[in-house]
């Protein structure tokens, strides 16, 4: 049986493609498949560009768990099931006059996947989706389920509100939410000499601020995401330009195949980071033709996350999945890593269990918690194995 990624790049032939409908259901499959000892991945849409996911044992698919739960309008906050995919999630939440707090410029993830990961979005003042996170649901390595918070299993939390795939089975998250807004988003092109220069003032007088920055003509797509107090405007416009509700604006259609890398560096490093990415890009790189990303994301707690304890820029290289990537993102990546880079955790990076350690100071506990719920590894596959301290 064969299970592969969104683009395609990462497969994986498993001895079980499992479809799970039901919680009873996915915690039978976690105590059959750690009583027959067999690893188990558990495959969101497929959108990392990473090995998180493949696995030869068993790979349960999760889309099945999905729906919106409880909500608390005045707390703002509600339990959705884990198999959710963030673009369904817009509309239903919207009913009840809520929203995430921000997401990223693509809905196709399942919100387990998402914060799985550390997906994010962009704005200053704006965490990821990972941060947002104050109750999870889990099936542990034994089959057993618990709920986990800051107060409830504290240490289980921690380390499964960003796991990577490698905590338990996550079946129903808690989200902290906000009110629905109307936002207006405005793009632009400029060159790469105007747009570097006006940066500081872009990300300080917007909520939401990214370019993409094209190498073959050296200018850049501005794009600035603000609320404003309007109606939705109806249909949205093709090429930007948009002002609707907020699960409306900010994801884009990306239908083009491709592999990607990116890095989390210190928010003061940003600039010159991507100054030398780019200069990087013109000297050894020409024929590169798919754009450079800048965004911003808030500081946040997470042991694992790539804006833990301070405030970052994420910088995102892509490549056409028929070319092949790897010189050109090693080279980046010694670049990232020279200005205190963090990888995300979805997407291409080639670090081991030692270059982890140095990154994040929680690491090690971080494995010792997981190891603590799940000793026989039955929530690792190669790849998470592979990062395991020695």
């Amino acid at each position: 049986m064969q299970w592969k990624n969104w683009s395609g790049r990462q497969q994986a032939s498993v001895e079980s493609l499992v479809f799970v409908r039901s919680e009873a259901d996915a915690a039978a499959v976690v105590s059959q498949s750690a009583q027959a000892g067999k690893t188990i991945r558990v495959a969101g849409a497929g959108h990392s560009h990473a090995p998180v996911v493949t696995n030869d044992s068993v790979i349960v698919d999760s889309s099945g768990l999905t729906g919106l739960l409880d909500v608390d309008i005045q707390a703002q906050e509600a339990w959705v099931r884990a198999g959710s995919s963030i673009y369904s999630l817009g509309g239903q939440l919207h009913d009840h006059g809520l929203a995430l707090r921000n997401q990223g410029d693509i809905d196709r993830q399942l919100l387990g996947g998402a914060i799985a990961t550390g997906t994010h979005g962009t704005g200053r003042n704006l965490q990821n989706i990972s941060a947002s996170v104050t109750g999870l649901h889990i099936i542990l390595a034994n089959g057993e389920q618990v709920e986990c918070s800051k107060s409830e299993r504290p240490d289980l939390f921690e380390i499964a509100r960003l796991s990577v795939g490698s905590a338990g089975l996550i079946t129903r998250i808690r989200m902290n939410l906000q009110e629905s807004a109307v936002l207006s988003e405005q793009i632009r092109i400029a060159t790469y000499a105007d747009t570097v220069d006006q940066i500081p003032d872009l990300i300080a007088e917007n909520d939401r601020f990214e370019f993409f920055w094209y190498p073959g003509s050296d200018e850049a797509n501005i794009k600035t995401i603000n609320p404003v107090a309007t109606e939705p405007e109806y249909p949205l416009a093709e090429e930007g330009g948009r002002v609707a509700w907020s699960y409306e604006v900010l994801p884009s259609h990306r239908p083009h195949l491709h592999t990607e890398m990116e890095y989390s560096v210190p928010a003061a490093n940003g600039l010159v980071c991507f100054a030398e990415i780019r200069q990087l890009i013109h000297n050894r790189f020409p024929d590169v033709q798919w754009p450079v990303e800048y965004r911003t994301v808030a500081a946040d707690d997470i042991w694992l996350s790539m804006a833990s304890d301070r405030d970052t820029v994420t910088i995102s290289v892509h490549q056409d999945i028929r070319l092949d990537e790897e010189p050109y993102y090693r080279a980046c990546e010694e670049v990232f890593l020279a200005y205190g880079g963090r990888p995300h955790w979805g997407k291409v990076n080639y670090l081991g269990s030692d270059d982890f350690a140095r990154i994040y100071p929680r690491w090690h506990d971080w494995w010792r918690v997981r190891d603590e719920h799940d000793p026989e590894g039955v929530f690792l596959n190669d790849y998470a194995r592979g990062l395991r301290p020695r």
